[in-house]
């Protein structure tokens, strides 16, 4: 079969409303993780320099902050960003329901 399918919801969050799809997915290059939450949620600041993976962040649903390098990078529904894997980066949310999709390998 040359595709597999998952439900985020159907996965053990990693962390509260943290879907990590990887392995339901089955994938070998590629990273894909589910983020739902709220104006109380906030984000672990981290990069992957180590690693040398760029990540990409897509907001589905509400407003959010990515910070990265210090500087803030407002998000509405719709926007995307791409982050260098050695810069530092913490995401944050602003409405009472977020949906985040990120991506990396």
């Amino acid at each position: 079969m040359g595709y597999d399918t998952a439900t985020y919801t159907e996965v053990d969050p990693k962390a509260p409303g943290m879907y990590f799809l990887r392995d339901a997915l089955d994938c070998a290059e590629l990273g894909v993780t589910v983020v739902e939450g709220d104006a109380d949620w906030d984000g672990m600041e981290h990069d992957h320099a180590d690693a040398g993976h760029e990540e990409v962040y897509l907001l589905v649903e509400g407003d959010a902050t990515l910070e990265v390098d210090g500087e803030t990078v407002s998000l509405a529904a719709g926007d995307a960003v791409r982050v260098d894997p050695d810069s530092t980066r913490s995401l944050g949310f602003h409405d009472e329901s977020l949906l985040v999709v990120a991506g990396a390998p």
